[in-house]
């Protein structure tokens, strides 16, 4: 017989292999199907990481649960201060009810059963703010000093930051920058006195002046150049510790900018105005935006002491008006009354400067 009419013979159909029969009948034992699902959980698990780990390289954004877990520590570290927040500032909030009612704290000695037991007048103490003509004479120089604030003070630490960035020696721009500071941290009573004794009837410059045949002047009882004073006392105290945030977002410009700016030929005004203005863009905008909010606030502390010299009709804002009626004359409900429209006002502006600050492109307090 011939190799090629010789053929392998074929395995019987029906009968299976051995290794076939084994294969068969592994994949179909109990124990291994529950294997098989739990190897495919862990498969999908290990793909939903993958997809969750490319989406976070992606766009940036990272799974809620594993923030908390990266940042535990410091999320426990400002709970103290969020707890501060919410016992001082959130709590009182619920106080503002005593603007709808005729508020009398004597009904009880204890503050919340005074004004559960208050009678509810609903808007009539709004009616009375709105009817007042001192409330709005206090809302007239408290618009007028903050618009002198904002045109005279603000560009300052701006400026102050440009020319202490540009100290090339480290031991000099420490000194500044301590020079500076350090007015922040004196207090109102302390800024008014100093400027008290080289402006006032009796200070330096009047003294000086008498004693070579002028006539002296006080600065600090006129009531025409006081807006005025309390600006310069404001940018007095407080410029140097606002230079603080401008100079760290120019520590974060790169240096690459300028020298490709200067090897195009730009000098030091062409640098400073196209590189290191817009990269102090964003910042401004911010604290644009936060010190409209803060229109109405103009310095308690600094106008009350001062409210004597120069009498009322200068020195009444709106804190010291809220003040004077509230805790002075014991009208409690007119002035949480007035308080409240303050706040109202106050967030208005907030919203109203972040609109104009994404419409300028610029994110603002928060993101569109």
């Amino acid at each position: 017989m011939s190799t090629l009419d010789t053929e392998a013979p074929e395995p019987a159909t029906g009968a299976p292999d051995e290794r076939s029969r084994r294969r068969t009948g592994r994949r179909h034992r109990p124990s291994d199907r529950k294997a098989d699902r739990q190897t495919g959980r862990r498969t999908d698990r290990r793909r939903a990481r993958r997809t969750d780990r490319h989406r976070s390289r992606t766009d940036g954004r990272v799974p809620l649960g594993r923030r908390f877990r990266r940042d535990r520590t410091l999320l426990l570290m400002t709970v103290p201060a969020l707890v501060l927040v919410v016992v001082f500032h959130y709590v009182p909030i619920l106080g503002n009810v005593v603007a709808f009612q005729d508020y009398d704290p004597y009904v009880s000695t204890n503050g919340v059963t005074a004004m559960l037991e208050s009678p509810w007048v609903g808007l009539a103490q709004f009616e009375r703010v709105f009817a007042d003509p001192s409330f709005w004479h206090a809302v007239e120089n408290t618009f007028v000093l903050f618009l002198l604030q904002l045109v005279l003070f603000f560009p300052v630490p701006i400026g102050l930051a440009l020319l202490v960035n540009s100290v090339l020696r480290p031991r000099v721009r420490a000194v500044v920058q301590a020079v500076l500071y350090l007015p922040h941290f004196f207090s109102w009573v302390l800024v008014i006195t100093v400027f008290q004794q080289i402006l006032g009837g009796a200070g330096i410059i009047a003294q000086t002046l008498r004693q070579h045949g002028y006539e002296g002047f006080d600065l600090m009882t006129d009531p025409a150049v006081f807006k005025f004073l309390v600006t310069a006392e404001g940018i007095w105290k407080d410029a140097g510790w606002g230079v603080i945030v401008f100079l760290a977002a120019l520590a974060a410009v790169n240096q690459d900018l300028y020298e490709a700016a200067a090897m195009d030929g730009a000098g030091r005004w062409r640098r400073m105005w196209h590189v290191t203005l817009p990269a102090l863009r964003p910042v401004i905008a911010l604290l644009l935006v936060l010190r409209v909010g803060d229109a109405l606030t103009v310095g308690f502390e600094q106008l009350l002491l001062q409210r004597d010299a120069v009498g009322p009709g200068a020195a009444e804002v709106l804190d010291t008006f809220v003040w004077w009626t509230g805790l002075r004359s014991q009208d409690f409900s007119y002035a949480a009354a007035a308080g409240l429209i303050k706040g109202v006002v106050g967030l208005v502006l907030v919203l109203s400067a972040n609109k104009a600050a994404h419409l300028m492109g610029e994110q603002g307090v928060y993101r569109k």
